[in-house]
């Protein structure tokens, strides 16, 4: 076991590994949040649809600027796109729907679809329509009360992603998705990189019920996530992961910490607990046996027919397995 800590280390933080070891060799969910580092992509500006006349690159500037007080990856995808940022006051996160504040005086919020419907707040353009059928994550702009226009961001899928779940599905393992993401979108990403599942248009507080209702299945769930949001689904999930650039409450409830934002530590992680429980099993078996044949000899079971091991070659052969114990786990680093 302490070699497996030892290689792990390398990658990974991992403060209750010995439990979360035999979660992951049962038959088991991944979960990856939609938006955590190790999910499979980042958010990139693709379109702005005005609705009202007035500037494109005022009204992305305003929206810019809620936005940059934001961790949401669709935030920080609407900042790389402005090259102005205002101060903003009174901003408040609107959890699972967006963010507002107050820009120049100005009341501006950015918001989701899901917000729109909520609000009772009717959007009928075909040019959004289209944009959602492309598989694009779109959410609006209000300044002061009237809707100015939307944001629509594309996923950029890291190629690491695709390869990730395809091991991991080669594994055994069924491999879904949650996200805050209408149905579209959510589709178009599986579809891209082969998920079996995904669970769109859930807010944060649904999360962890997600995660029970996948665990009635009679599955062992590992949830990925990185947000603060994320925190009760790690918490419910059997093996909570979380990205070692996330959120420190996300960082504090998981079980193990993945210290790059690579989709492939996950496939890492389980091959090391698959590797390491072998080796137990491998060493467990030696020493039983090993041990099995020499206690009687060292206690003289074999004296009558002239056998009779001295104290200092029993010790050496206690030694021994102690050894031959240790270079097999040593061998696990080199895997």
């Amino acid at each position: 076991m302490p070699q497996a800590h030892s290689q792990i280390f390398l990658s990974l933080s991992v403060p209750h590994f010995h439990s979360s070891l035999f979660h992951i060799l049962s038959p088991y969910a991944n979960l990856f949040q939609h938006t955590a580092c190790s999910s499979p992509s980042f958010y990139g500006l693709r379109a702005y649809t005005p609705f009202s006349c007035g500037g494109f690159t005022c009204y992305l500037k305003y929206a810019a600027s809620v936005e940059a007080n934001s961790e949401h990856p669709i935030a920080k995808g609407i900042v790389s796109s402005s090259k102005e940022i205002f101060k903003v006051e009174e901003f408040r996160s609107i959890p699972g729907k967006g963010a507002e504040g107050k820009v120049d005086g100005k009341e501006v919020k950015v918001v989701s679809p899901g917000y729109l419907r909520e609000n009772n707040i009717t959007v009928d353009d075909e040019r959004i329509d289209e944009l959602s059928s492309q598989g694009k994550t779109v959410v609006f702009v209000i300044i002061d009360g009237e809707l100015k226009g939307a944001i629509a961001l594309a996923d950029i899928i890291r190629p690491e992603s695709k390869k990730a779940i395809s091991m991991l599905k080669k594994m055994g393992i069924h491999c879904m998705m949650l996200t805050g993401d209408n149905k579209q979108v959510a589709k178009w990403v599986a579809e891209e990189i082969g998920l079996d599942e995904y669970f769109a248009e859930v807010l944060p507080h649904e999360k962890a019920d997600k995660i029970k209702e996948v665990q009635s299945r009679g599955l062992i769930v590992a949830m990925t996530g990185d947000g603060v949001n994320d925190a009760p689904a790690l918490a419910q999930a059997d093996i909570g992961i979380a990205i070692g650039a996330g959120t420190d409450v996300a960082v504090e409830t998981a079980d193990i910490i993945l210290v790059r934002s690579n989709p492939m530590d996950a496939v890492a992680i389980i091959g090391l607990a698959r590797a390491t429980y072998k080796k137990m099993i491998q060493n467990l078996a030696w020493a039983t046996g090993y041990n099995a044949f020499a206690i009687p000899l060292a206690a003289g079971v074999l004296y009558n027919h002239g056998i009779l091991l001295s104290p200092a070659i029993g010790a050496i052969l206690m030694s021994l397995s102690t050894v031959i114990v240790a270079i097999n786990a040593k061998f696990l680093g080199t895997k």
